[in-house]
């Protein structure tokens, strides 16, 4: 454990840091400071193998004579149900202690990233700036302390995820989150993923620099792999510098970057029915193996929890619109259709889940209609069918064979990993 000015970070690769080792390092974070009200800024449900729920767990407690707020980064999901609040972050923490952030309305812009700064980290694809605009939560003076808690993984937008991104996607508003993911996607997530400097992160460090910066925001980032119901962390890194990020992005892509020998002819993902409700969380399966899979190939889906496309209405009627066409059409279709031309995120969106034709992809789900997902562009698949075919409780993580002897890679969780051919 390495402490520096009351930083802790620690690292432990082999069977993962315990709790004890995790509370100590969230102890020494906040111990000789003169705090009254601290805002926790961990993930929502659907990073649920961030280690996050017991880092919220522990600080509250360790916070107990201190007022704590907590403000899931949501981003464009849905808010936690109270369900939700108990699965992940237990039952000690009363409901009124939570927050919800509202991407549309309850947002302040802050200042801008100018548009020759876009041009400039874009080769000139895009020049427009984007508003920074963030939570009215965050401006609140009456916070002595942010801690903004969230995982350092491969990420399809920002390369890597976590650090500023939780600040400006996960607490920002909609100007930002558009014009970041239509960056994204127009740069290319093969350039993008596994990588620590790309496009959006310049975009997000001018954030970061300009910005939050000036607020008492502090990082809590951690590296985690899971195996069943088994999260580990491997690491922890606590402070506001940028190095902090670096050396986590650094471990993750040591235990969370897997490079196949060869592509994948036969994919089968499987999505926990708690952690992914739509396409637009699902389609990680989609986005974290495009570089790993075979041209021609097969990526089957097995969707339990999938009962709709867009996170809120508005997204998911765009995408029943539109659907999965490939990112060439969908940016042509941003220059004749105000809809996508106003709802980059969606826009960019519908470029992620496509496969422009390399590869097919089959959703087996019986929440959407066979008609809604094919209109959508993928196959369907009862998943019933599915799931008698490819039993997740017979399969391990990696190659297996099935019964009528059809070879699958099977993977347990997208959200935990990038795959890709060496």
């Amino acid at each position: 454990m390495k402490v520096e000015n009351y930083r802790c970070n620690a690292e432990n690769a082999s069977d993962g840091l315990s709790e004890e080792q995790i509370k100590s390092c969230l102890i020494e974070s906040v111990k000789n400071r003169k705090l009254s009200k601290v805002l926790l800024i961990p993930p929502d449900i659907t990073r649920k193998n961030s280690g996050a729920g017991l880092i919220v767990s522990l600080y509250y407690q360790i916070l107990k004579d201190v007022q704590v707020d907590i403000l899931p980064a949501l981003g464009t999901h849905a808010p936690m149900t109270r369900e939700e609040q108990v699965f992940f972050f237990g039952s000690e923490i009363p409901q009124e202690c939570y927050l919800e952030h509202d991407w549309r309305n309850n947002i302040t812009k802050v200042g801008e990233v100018p548009g020759e700064y876009v041009s400039d980290v874009s080769d000139g694809l895009i020049n427009q700036s984007m508003n920074v605009e963030l939570s009215n939560y965050l401006l609140d003076p009456a916070y002595d302390l942010i801690l903004s808690i969230g995982q350092v993984v491969p990420h399809e937008v920002a390369g890597m995820a976590n650090y500023t991104k939780n600040i400006v996607i996960g607490c920002g508003g909609s100007d930002f989150i558009n014009r970041s993911h239509m960056l994204g996607a127009v740069c290319g997530m093969e350039q993008a993923m596994g990588n620590t400097d790309t496009p959006v992160r310049k975009v997000f460090d001018y954030a970061q620099a300009h910005y939050i910066d000036k607020l008492p925001v502090e990082y809590v980032l951690t590296v985690t792999v899971s195996e069943g119901d088994k999260t580990d962390v491997l690491g922890l890194y606590i402070g506001k510098e940028r190095k902090w990020f670096e050396q986590a992005a650094k471990l993750s892509r040591t235990h969370n970057l897997i490079k196949m020998d060869s592509p994948i002819k036969t994919c089968v993902v499987m999505l926990d029915e708690h952690e992914f409700r739509s396409t637009w969380l699902g389609n990680k399966a989609i986005y974290r193996t495009r570089m790993a899979m075979a041209d021609g190939g097969r990526l089957i889906i097995l969707a339990p929890g999938i009962t709709r496309f867009g996170e809120d209405d508005e997204i998911d009627r765009l995408i029943r619109k539109f659907g999965y066409i490939g990112r060439d059409n969908v940016l042509r279709l941003c220059e004749t259709e105000p809809e996508l031309k106003n709802n980059l995120s969606a826009a960019a969106h519908l470029i992620h889940g496509s496969t422009d034709g390399r590869f097919n992809v089959v959703y087996a789900t019986d929440k959407l209609s066979k008609e809604d997902v094919e209109n959508a562009g993928f196959e369907h698949m009862p998943l019933s069918e599915a799931l008698d075919k490819y039993n997740p409780d017979s399969l391990t993580s990696g190659y297996n064979k099935t019964e009528d002897n059809e070879e699958i890679f099977y993977i347990e969780n997208p959200a935990l990993g990038l795959w890709t051919v060496e």
